[in-house]
């Protein structure tokens, strides 16, 4: 063991981490600690949650994208009913930035169209000797801004006597991408509007079965149970063909959001119905009872915020359910009726296969579905984990 040992009056090896300090780190360091203790539970959650990088992007991803939706007619470049007539099922054209070398302004080539009598198909070739610089801020197709006022300003326009299809065309010459802005609308606002009515209807059936119990928490599982062995898929068609052709785009637009909130409030209730079986047993809650607080009071006020951030997380996972619900009654054809325009609506184009094989464009309005699905799947398991930041 002396062989190990400095010799007297030595001086003693010591060593310095290399590591560069990081002062966000919290983990082992005791005042961050003690700082993180005396946080709020509000505070602590957002500490939690921006460690799911995942979560926020997608987060800060919807964001934008629903504050798209307030000014789609900005954003669009063509009205929504604009018809091009001269160019039937274009494909997507390409924006150019550079010519001979040099960075240019943004550009697209024109078009040389011919129809094969054969095929009947139109067929499209750039003209590179016909460039057609875009616009910008510019004033283009005339619009009625949330029915308010009439406007005509636009993020981008194509050149005078121009075209710019970045997404193509449909059968009648419709911009693609200006349906798919203005479809965001109605898509991702059914989706909030069907989970706050199955959020209502949850947390008033769940509470009164899991805080009363009894005869009537029997019946209401008993119904959950019936209306979670029906698939969602032919439970919606039949709901959604009661309603009648005869009624307005705003009624059917209502109808649906009614319907898919009706049947998405049973994974609510259930969650909600848990919890108080387990909460209403606490001290505070006979305390309350014992002052004379009514039943509603004692849910709405000392119950249901106790466990309120699950419930956000929980409807946060339902809102792709409605989304989906919304498109698959669409693409169906028993959903949402022209003239409203959704992205269900929209893939409505594609059914046929034929159409998908010479026209694979009209496909697109998919895409924003599957990344809109995808980022509330994220940050709902974001809001999960963040809604439980003491684990």
């Amino acid at each position: 063991m002396s062989a190990y040992l400095p010799k007297p009056g030595a001086p003693l090896d010591h060593f310095v981490s290399d590591t560069p300090f990081d002062p966000d780190a919290t983990e082992n360091n005791a005042e961050q600690r003690a700082v993180a203790a005396q946080a709020s539970q509000l505070k602590l959650m957002w500490w939690h949650f921006r460690r799911h990088k995942m979560a926020l992007w997608s987060g800060i991803f919807l964001i934008v994208i629903y504050f798209t939706i307030l000014i789609s007619e900005f954003l669009a470049p063509y009205d929504l009913h604009s018809r091009n007539t001269d160019f039937l099922y274009a494909p997507p054209q390409a924006v150019h930035i550079f010519r001979d070398g040099q960075l240019v302004r943004p550009y697209t080539y024109g078009r040389d169209v011919t129809l094969d009598m054969v095929t009947l198909k139109w067929n499209y070739a750039d003209d590179p000797t016909d460039i057609q610089p875009l616009r910008f801020f510019c004033h283009g197709d005339r619009y009625e801004f949330w029915g308010l006022f009439k406007a005509d300003l636009h993020l981008v326009c194509p050149a005078e006597g121009g075209q710019l299809f970045l997404l193509g065309t449909d059968r009648l010459g419709r911009d693609v991408l200006s349906r798919t802005i203005y479809g965001a609308r109605i898509s991702l606002t059914i989706g909030i509007l069907g989970v706050m009515m199955s959020f209502v209807l949850g947390i008033i059936i769940g509470g009164l079965a899991g805080y009363h119990g009894g005869v009537f928490d029997l019946i209401v599982q008993r119904v959950i149970e019936v209306l979670q062995s029906i698939p969602s898929i032919p439970m919606w068609m039949a709901l959604a063909a009661i309603i009648p052709v005869t009624w307005s785009p705003i009624l059917v637009y209502i109808g649906i959001t009614i319907v898919l909130g009706m049947l998405d409030w049973t994974g609510l209730a259930r969650a909600v119905r848990s919890k108080l079986l387990a909460l209403r047993e606490e001290d505070y809650v006979l305390a309350a009872q014992l002052m004379g607080a009514k039943s509603s009071r004692i849910i709405g006020r000392h119950l249901i915020p106790g466990f309120m951030s699950h419930l956000i997380a929980s409807a946060t996972l339902t809102i792709p359910g409605m989304i989906l619900g919304e498109t698959a009654l669409s693409f169906l054809g028993i959903g949402l009726r022209a003239p409203i325009t959704s992205w269900g609506i929209l893939l409505t184009e594609a059914r046929s296969v034929n159409i998908i094989a010479l026209y694979p464009w009209l496909l697109f309005p998919v895409v924003p579905v599957i990344l809109v699905i995808l980022a509330f799947n994220f940050l709902g398991d974001g809001l999960r984990d963040a809604a439980d930041p003491y684990k």
